[in-house]
């Protein structure tokens, strides 16, 4: 008995260093305008699983800014800072870094030129069914809770014992394999994994390079900062030009663009696209 018991914890082990240091690629397919139900966008996420703790992000946006960072670094070096025809793929700009054992949640975004670190508090409260489920390779089981103004089901495989998964959702007795809200609106599902890059060492975003400070918040001081920006987008570069920054827009050939018209153009495409998002992962920040 003790000799099969010792075997188990074996076996347990094995999977969970396994699930180490691995990057679980997940689909992330999402509604953002409930008015336009058939307009559905698709982005790719990484949930990067070290010792240390897990990053959840955009590809396509991580190469992007990786990018920008690498032309900036090395304008900067001649002081000549020059981003025509530089264009950010992505849409998903947040990330969320999750520290373990604790798993306390750091959830990074930006709101026009402003970058915030928002502490999440809240917990998701599971309630684990019996209903099981063979979704790609994983066996899985069936769990509910309520976050975030929305319901939502998970399917979680203890083949991978890490209370992790996509977004700030955690606390499972396994990998949550797939994730979405009762609307079918935000859905999230492994498409694949793979092992990290050999010298891969976890440290949290705070300690990021970057050119402004960042805003450190907790939920209901963001809360209130993104009411106002959706009040206001063009609040923050209205201050910068107040403060003396100056601000040049230029098109794709790189012509000077009037900055007068450029901004009004530019309040009334940030506008829009606000308005239309409506529907957005955490619908009790709308209230």
């Amino acid at each position: 008995m003790n000799k099969l018991i010792t075997m188990t914890l074996a076996l347990l082990l094995g999977a969970f260093m396994q699930a180490q240091n691995q990057r679980f690629i997940y689909e992330y397919k999402y509604i953002i305008d409930s008015t336009a139900k058939d307009k559905i966008e698709t982005e790719i996420m990484m949930l990067d699983v070290a010792p240390k703790g897990s990053k959840f992000y955009s590809k396509d946006y991580f190469e992007s800014d990786s990018t920008m960072r690498a032309i900036i670094e090395k304008q900067s070096k001649t002081g000549d800072l020059n981003f025509t025809g530089i264009k950010f793929k992505g849409k998903i700009r947040y990330s969320i870094e999750k520290m373990y054992p604790e798993y306390a949640v750091n959830f990074f975004t930006t709101l026009s030129a402003e970058e915030y670190l928002v502490q999440e508090s809240r917990k998701q409260d599971w309630k684990i069914l019996s209903e099981k489920e063979k979704i790609g390779e994983f066996n899985t089981q069936k769990a509910v809770c309520d976050f975030a103004g929305r319901k939502w089901t998970a399917w979680f495989t203890t083949d991978l014992p890490i209370q992790d998964g996509p977004y700030k959702f955690h606390g499972l007795p396994g990998l949550i394999v797939k994730l979405e809200d009762s609307t079918h609106s935000h859905i999230f599902e492994i498409k694949g994994s793979k092992k990290l890059p050999n010298g891969y060492e976890w440290t949290s975003t705070k300690e990021k390079h970057r050119y402004n400070p960042l805003i450190t918040l907790n939920e209901t001081k963001y809360k209130k900062a993104f009411k106002d920006y959706r009040n206001d987008p063009m609040k923050s570069e209205r201050q910068m030009l107040a403060q003396g920054t100056i601000i040049e827009m230029r098109d794709d050939s790189g012509k000077l663009i009037d900055p007068v018209k450029a901004r009004k153009e530019q309040e009334e495409r940030m506008k829009a696209k606000i308005k239309n998002e409506n529907n957005m992962l955490e619908l009790d920040i709308l209230k």
